[in-house]
């Protein structure tokens, strides 16, 4: 393995609009394609992905849209639904976005006749990152800048209510436990939620600010990752509350993290969008420096594939995927 290796991406994809989040599907949808859904400033476009790493008779990328949905407005997150199966008839596509006049919307098509959606009112400021129960996909949680996490059922009611001690900057469900969430604020502070009690059951802190995203780490649930300022840093959960490891990795300040979804010692972040260029680095805790290093002009977002060490960030008019080894 190469040692902070610059990269050129490994594919494109060209996109009709500004791409200012992109998220693979992290469920299983029941179809070898993987789903993706990028948002702009008036769309949700819905596509599915095949690489050559999983199929040797595609070339390099497939990639395809299958719908773009209007949105009116920019979207600020998407985060889709277990229950998005393209295996069944009819197919079903279930995602929900959070947009930038702090409402959320839930969408579900058969991606032919019936697209509906419904709007989740309710949080008074910016809404940050938004997720789905992993198991039944029945509530969605989402964090804001209005100082709250909430958890809604699919018509829109609230069924929980967190008040947080600064902006909630990402929330993530326990795979397995599906009374366990995540709420990571500015901050630096990443509390941890009985959903049956609604108390909080265990908190970790940065000691240091601005906390901008952390990710709870699939393959591993002990560990959690997060970005403040301009380092990344690591927790595991049965050790102490304060980071066993962490490194400063982007000079402007870092702006997300994630785990890839293959491997517990891969992660990716990205620093901060709006200069000429984003930096995605990816790393590997076995090395000390980052095995991979992409530029984006302008990206924004950043998300893994379900089954690749494979990720991708948005940007002008495009979507950009590197791919690295394991």
């Amino acid at each position: 393995m190469k040692q902070d290796s610059t990269r050129n991406t490994a594919y494109t994809v060209d996109c009709e609009d500004y791409v200012h989040v992109v998220k693979f599907n992290p469920f299983d949808s029941g179809d070898a394609c993987s789903l993706i859904a990028y948002g702009g400033n008036n769309y949700v476009v819905v596509g599915t992905c095949r690489f050559q790493e999983e199929d040797a008779e595609v070339e390099g990328m497939q990639y395809k849209t299958l719908r773009m949905f209007h949105h009116g407005i920019r979207v600020d997150a998407i985060a889709w639904s277990p229950e998005t199966r393209l295996d069944a008839l009819p197919p079903q596509i279930r995602f929900c976005t959070a947009a930038s006049d702090r409402k959320l919307r839930l969408f579900t098509s058969d991606l032919q006749d019936k697209n509906e959606f419904k709007t989740f009112d309710g949080h008074s400021d910016y809404i940050n990152d938004l997720v789905f129960a992993p198991k039944e996909g029945q509530e969605v949680a989402s964090v804001s800048d209005d100082h709250t996490c909430r958890v809604w059922d699919l018509e829109g009611n609230e069924k929980a209510h967190f008040v947080l001690r600064s902006p909630g900057m990402s929330v993530c469900w326990h795979p397995e436990e599906a009374f366990k969430l995540m709420v990571a604020e500015k901050n630096g502070t990443i509390r941890f939620y009985d959903l049956i009690t609604q108390q909080a059951i265990l908190s970790l802190e940065c000691e240091q600010t601005p906390l901008m995203s952390a990710d709870w780490c699939l393959k591993n649930t002990l560990k959690i990752g997060a970005v403040a300022g301009s380092d990344w840093l690591i927790w595991d959960i049965t050790c102490s509350s304060y980071p066993q490891d962490k490194r400063p990795v982007h000079l402007d300040r870092a702006r997300l993290f994630r785990w890839s979804r293959v491997n517990e010692n891969l992660f990716a972040t990205t620093g901060y969008p709006g200069k000429t260029t984003t930096q995605l680095l990816v790393h590997h805790l076995g090395h000390p420096q980052p095995i991979l290093t992409g530029t984006a002009a302008v990206g924004s977002g950043l998300t893994w594939h379900r089954t690749l060490p494979l990720c991708a960030v948005g940007g002008d008019h495009k979507i950009f995927f590197w791919v690295t080894e394991m």
